[in-house]
C-alpha cells in the first residue's frame, strides 16, 4: 500500500476496548485513527469529516449500523467495512444490499482487518490500476459504451442514456470488471482474485448481492438478466451485444 498519512479512518464501535485495540493496531500501521461509540453521532461526522474508510459496527446506541449505513450512504462515497459480531447471511446481505463495501464477522485477527482495509483503500484511491483488469479482454479503453449503458473508468461513472447511475465503489469495481471483459465467463474465484485479492471461500455471497445491486440500477431484467447472465456452474457473463 502507498503511504497512509493522510488516509483517516473512523471506528464506530461502542465496545471501547475493542476500539481502542483496534485503533493501535491500525495506527502502527500508519494510519489516522478516530473513534465514534454512538450511531447517531456517527452520521453527522461522517458527512462531515469523510474519513478515508470506515470501520462500523452493527449494535450501536443511537443508531444501529444499518441506519448509519443507510444514512451516510448517499453523501459519502469512500469504503464502509462493517465489523460485527452478527454473521447471519441475511445480516450480511442486508448490509451489503445498502450500500456497504464489505463484511467481516468478529473474532478477527488484525493482519486479516488490515488486508481487507488496504483492499478497499486500493479500490476507493485508484491505486490499483483497473486498467490492468481488462487485460483479459483483447480492447482497453477508459470509457467503455454497450447501447445506452456508457461506463467511464476515468471517471468512475456510469450512465444510462444519459443519466448517471448512482454506483458505490464497489460496485463500479465489478461493472467494469465485467464489461471490460465481455464476452468472457468470469468465475467468482476470477472476479475476487482481481478486485479483493483475496482467494473466494465458496461461501461469500458479496459478489452476488452486487451483482443483483447492478443489474437493477443499469436496467437489466433481474428474473431473466439479457446483460450480465449467471452461467451456472461457471460464474457470470456480460453479455455485448443485448
Amino acid at each position: 500500500m502507498t503511504s497512509t498519512g493522510s488516509q483517516t479512518i473512523l471506528i464506530v464501535e461502542d465496545d471501547e476496548r475493542l476500539a481502542l485495540l483496534t485503533k493501535e493496531y491500525l495506527q502502527k500501521n500508519g494510519f489516522v485513527v478516530e473513534i465514534e461509540s454512538d450511531g447517531r453521532r456517527a452520521i453527522s461526522r461522517i458527512i462531515e469529516t469523510k474519513p478515508s474508510l470506515v470501520i462500523l459496527d452493527l449494535m450501536l446506541p443511537g443508531a444501529d449500523g444499518f441506519t448509519v449505513c443507510r444514512s451516510v450512504r448517499e453523501e459519502y462515497q469512500s469504503p464502509i467495512l462493517m465489523l460485527t459480531a452478527r454473521s447471519d447471511d441475511v445480516d450480511q446481505i442486508l448490509g451489503l444490499e445498502i450500500g456497504a463495501d464489505d463484511y467481516v464477522a468478529k473474532p478477527v485477527k488484525p493482519r486479516v482487518l488490515l488486508a481487507r482495509i488496504q483492499s478497499l483503500l486500493r479500490r476507493s484511491t485508484q491505486d490499483v490500476d483497473f486498467s490492468s483488469i481488462s487485460s483479459m479482454s483483447a480492447k482497453a479503453s477508459s470509457v467503455l459504451t454497450f447501447g445506452p449503458l456508457e461506463i467511464d473508468n476515468s471517471r468512475r461513472e456510469a450512465w444510462v442514456t444519459g443519466e448517471e447511475i448512482d454506483l458505490t465503489s464497489a460496485e463500479f469495481d465489478l461493472l467494469w470488471l465485467l464489461a471490460s471483459n465481455a464476452g468472457q465467463i468470469l468465475s467468482r474465484e476470477e472476479i475476487f482474485g482481481q478486485l479483493r485479492g483475496i482467494e473466494y471461500d465458496g461461501q461469500d455471497r458479496s459478489v452476488d448481492v452486487r451483482i443483483s445491486r447492478i443489474r437493477s440500477k443499469i436496467g437489466d431484467d433481474p428474473v431473466h438478466p439479457r446483460k450480465i447472465k449467471t452461467i451456472r456452474s461457471k460464474g457470470y457473463l456480460f453479455v455485448k451485444e443485448v
